[in-house]
């Protein structure tokens, strides 16, 4: 019987089994997980999650049952030890597995703080499953005093929660201004504002020197000269794609595991989808750290698994919800050179458009679903409106 063996149990790991079944697949398939807790959503664990909005058994993608009744082989707190191509089989601590076609489904690990700054000192958090929220939650609360490291999406949305649990926040981004990788100015502007507004201290252009304490954290020293007390610190300064198996197998790798159209890896018998896999994309590697991305990958490389032969069209949307605001992005903004603001129908609503010359690239929405669902289908027709139509609002 012919075996599926997928490593990683996260969002494309867990879609990509479901896609199996669903597409008749009537072999073994074996979903491995170095977690203890069956399938999750990570995005609500920077938002709703990390204040208890939102409880533990509604981030499961997929109720208790699900895999069981599929005949899928959950198999949680696994580690892979190793994986050996020429014999088609993969070591675990107490066993091993033979395969037919494995999928490395391995996501990305935070970029932490290094120890000779502070980074291994107590109270000093990064933010990417389950056990993390868990660490962090006791020390919420009003009065407490955190500092997020990073002005990334990630760093924006703790703040926010944090701020709404009554926590004082401190957020300290490195470049000139927070989202200064990711969007452009505008948007920049646009939450900068709300932050400020909601009682976030927003410093931009300042880097962290060290963290100081004894027991834990209990200072930070900025590039700026100042120092500000603190009881616990977030860093969110971005991800790395988990490829340590991947190099060790002798995959080819490069920012993430290179994959072809189909979702291959440089094994023929080895495929690769999601936060770890990169592709090709205007002549350069692409990868895209989304949900919608990794679902849609992951059913991508199961239906070529099966046969399909179907090159894989990336289409990539994001979101990101702060307070009350909710940030929809469509496209990527890769190459922009100019930028156009639509006023929303609502009141705070409004919409930034990305175009280079003449070409749509990307939109980000804010408060804004009919724009955002507008330059969806536009960007996934490979249409582009004229910017002076984008401006007037006169296109639908």
């Amino acid at each position: 019987m012919r075996h599926v063996v997928i490593i990683g149990a996260g969002q494309a790991g867990s879609s990509l089994a479901a896609k199996l079944r669903g597409l008749g697949f009537d072999g073994r398939v074996t979903l491995i997980g170095d977690e203890a807790h069956p399938p999750y959503q990570r995005p609500p664990l920077s938002k709703a999650y990390l204040t208890g909005k939102l409880d533990a058994d509604r981030l499961a993608l997929r109720g208790p049952s699900f895999y069981a009744e599929r005949g899928i082989d959950l198999r949680l707190a696994t580690k892979v030890t190793r994986i050996i191509p020429a014999k088609k089989r993969i070591e675990l601590s107490a066993e091993s597995l033979a395969y037919d076609d494995l999928v490395l489904a391995t996501g990305a690990t935070p970029i932490r703080l290094p120890a000779d700054i502070g980074g291994s000192l107590a109270n000093v958090f990064t933010l990417r499953t389950i056990a993390d929220v868990e660490e962090i939650t006791p020390h919420i609360g009003a009065g407490k005093r955190a500092l997020i490291i990073g002005g990334g999406y990630i760093g924006l949305e703790v703040a926010a929660a944090l701020s709404q649990a009554g926590v004082s926040v401190t957020l300290v981004e490195l470049q000139e201004r927070i989202l200064g990788r990711v969007a452009a100015a505008e948007t920049s502007a646009y939450f900068r504002s709300l932050h400020a507004e909601r009682g976030v201290r927003l410093v931009e252009g300042v880097g962290l020197v060290s963290l100081e304490g004894e027991d834990r954290v209990r200072r930070a020293r900025l590039s700026g000269g100042s120092c500000i007390d603190v009881d616990f610190v977030i860093v969110g300064i971005g991800v790395r794609p988990s490829v340590a198996l991947a190099e060790a197998t002798g995959l080819a790798v490069e920012n993430g595991i290179c994959v072809d159209a189909l979702g291959r890896t440089s094994e023929a018998a080895i495929w690769a989808a999601g936060d770890c896999a990169s592709f090709l994309w205007d002549g350069r590697r692409l990868r895209i750290e989304s949900v919608p991305h990794a679902i849609d990958q992951a059913e991508t490389v199961a239906a070529n698994i099966l046969g399909a032969n179907r090159d894989y069209r990336p289409r990539p949307w994001f979101w990101s919800d702060q307070f009350d605001v909710k940030l929809q992005i469509a496209g990527l903004n890769t190459g922009y050179n100019r930028i156009v603001e639509r006023k929303g129908a609502k009141p705070g609503s409004c919409s930034y458009w990305y175009f280079a010359g003449e070409k749509l690239l990307a939109v980000d929405a804010i408060n804004d679903a009919r724009a955002y669902m507008t330059a969806k289908k536009l960007i996934d027709a490979g249409r582009s409106p004229s910017p002076l139509d984008v401006a007037d609002g006169v296109f639908t």
